[in-house]
Order: structure tokens, then sequence, then C-alpha cells
């Protein structure tokens, strides 16, 4: 810890979160070569992974920074019914581009109420509720993630202010709670389908994400109808 940093914790009362690192490591994707460096968020015991770009930071440019919620159906799957996994390769290929870092925040399935709560959800909303109406309908936070563990492990990297990949305020908020400045937020929206634009239209009007939609959707996949509940 820093000078700066032990006098900011006196002043704020801000205690750090417990984390620890493992080895940083080589990781050539289909997107490009990173590096990988894993992260135990030892209050929880979830385990978080930081990938980024071995181009070197450009002095006085603030790194670009995705959090990227754990999202089993769209980052592993490909799921139309939220935008997740789109995102998710949008923000790497801008890594990769442009250097920063995406930390991938296991355990936030769902917005943080997990992958069996998430299609419970998923059944609410086939009956006709949107994202938000299905977690309150299940007795559920509609956004339970915290972001402490990603904050602190932003800050054990050195990065203390950054341009966040993301069209969510409330992340924006969260870090800066946290001790870590956001300087810009960079938008990620990427094309809507006919399978998610409720979805996201309920993002956009009912938690304030930062989003267009003002373009045609993409082609639809296959299946009679759109879904939703995604995460950002």
């Amino acid at each position: 810890m820093t000078t700066s940093e032990a006098q900011e914790q006196r002043a704020t009362g801000r205690q750090p979160h417990p984390v620890s690192a493992g080895p940083i490591v080589q990781l050539p994707t289909a997107f490009g070569d990173f590096v990988a460096q894993a992260w135990t968020d030892l209050a929880t015991g979830a385990e978080h992974l930081a990938v980024s770009s071995p181009l070197p930071p450009v002095a006085g440019v603030a790194p670009l920074v995705r959090l990227h919620s754990e999202c089993l159906t769209g980052d592993v799957f490909g799921s139309y019914r939220c935008d997740c996994g789109e995102q998710l390769a949008y923000a790497l290929e801008m890594i990769n581009e442009f250097g920063g870092t995406l930390l991938y925040l296991r355990g936030q399935e769902g917005r943080g109420i997990g992958l069996a709560n998430k299609m419970k959800a998923y059944a609410l909303q086939e009956a006709g509720f949107d994202t938000v109406e299905a977690n309150e309908q299940l007795g559920l936070p509609v956004d339970a993630r915290c972001y402490k563990a990603a904050a602190q492990i932003l800050a054990d990297m050195g990065l203390h202010e950054v341009r966040l990949l993301s069209n969510n305020p409330d992340k924006q908020d969260r870090l800066a709670q946290a001790g870590v400045r956001v300087v810009e937020m960079v938008p990620t929206e990427v094309p809507s389908r006919e399978q998610n634009i409720r979805y996201l239209q309920t993002k956009k009007d009912r938690m304030d994400h930062r989003l267009v939609l003002d373009m045609e959707p993409a082609a639809p996949a296959a299946g009679p109808r759109g879904f939703e509940h995604g995460q950002d």
C-alpha cells in the first residue's frame, strides 16, 4: 500500500477489501494475445479473472477497464436473450486494440441472483414480466452485485483512474464509492436483436443505462419471441 492510499483510508475510514492474486500467465485467444491473472475474494471465496492487454500504458491516459459480470447463458452459449456475450466480445476487441483490462467477475450471474434464480426469472419473463418485475416477483434485488472486490483488484493492479467500458452508470457510482475514479464512460452498446430489444429498453427506461436503441435490430435468431435477463 502506498502512503497516499494509507492516508486516504485514514481520511475516509475505508478499509481494503481482502483479495489475493495468483501468477500472471499468457492467454492467447481468438480476440488477441492477453495476459491473465486470477484473483480470489477472501471474504466470499469467489474467484475472478483479470484479462489484460500486454500493451504498455499510455502516459497521462486512463486505461480502458471492463467489469464483466459472469453470464453463462450469454458468454458461453451465445444466448440472444441478453447482450452479455456480445458486450464481452466487444470489450475484448477494444482492449486488444487500445490496451486495458477486463475483470471477469464470477458469482454475479443474473445481476447477482444466481443461475437457478435467473432461470426462474426467465420463466416469469415468458409469462409477461420484464427483467425488473421478474426479480421483484421472486422477492430478489433488481441488482444484487457488489463491486468492492473488483475495486480492490483494480487498486492492487495500480488502476486508480479508469475509462470504464460500460453503459451502466451504477458501476461508475459503485467504483467511486470504493475509491476508483472513473474519468470517462466508454459505451459498449451492441446492436439490439428481436430477442432482447424489450430487455434493452427496460434497462434504458428503468435502470438508467446509457443506450440509444435507435437502430434496426440485428437479424433474429431461431425462436418465436423475445426474452430478457442479461446484465451490464
